[in-house]
């Protein structure tokens, strides 16, 4: 199963569409995984020509994005369970509130964004994964966006590009 995972596209504030490098690798998927900041109901519903998709809402989204997607969920994909939060809020670092969502939950790994900073990194077991963004790459050197390939296995991957 192939996943690609995005967060803070912030359109079309941050730009005008998604990014060719980003929608060559949507033609192909089987699910969109969105860690929030989408800011228009409009990238809801051009992600899911591509495939199905799964998410939930960050400090920018608005009402109508705020009731199609909760503040935070657990996918179980295969064996794995797959924690996702935007990870916004007050006090310590985006990391550690991503990880403290789920400090009463079982997961596998925690997908999440709101920094636009690119993570890729294991705590306690478990894998955080930080996106970046497609589109607003803020003092990044390049954009980015992750694909996940699940199996018997997990593995993630950053694909930056310019």
């Amino acid at each position: 199963m192939k996943i690609v995972i995005i967060s803070d596209t912030h359109l079309p504030k941050r730009a005008k569409g998604l990014p060719a490098r980003l929608m060559a690798e949507l033609a192909d998927t089987d699910l969109i995984i969105h860690a929030g900041d989408w800011q228009t109901i409009e990238v809801f519903h051009e992600l899911q020509t591509y495939a199905k998709v799964e998410g939930v809402f960050g400090n920018v989204d608005d009402d109508t994005i705020k009731e199609h997607f909760p503040a935070k969920r657990i996918l179980e994909l295969g064996e794995f369970k797959i924690g996702i939060v935007h990870g916004h809020g007050k006090g310590k670092t985006t990391d550690k509130r991503a990880i403290q969502a789920f400090a009463e939950d079982e997961v596998d790994c925690i997908i999440f964004g709101h920094s636009h900073i690119p993570v890729k990194k294991a705590e306690n077991g478990i894998l955080l994964f930080n996106p970046g963004s497609p589109t607003d790459k803020r003092r990044q050197k390049l954009f980015s966006f992750g694909i996940f390939q699940i199996g018997d296995t997990m593995e993630a991957e950053h694909i930056f590009f310019n």
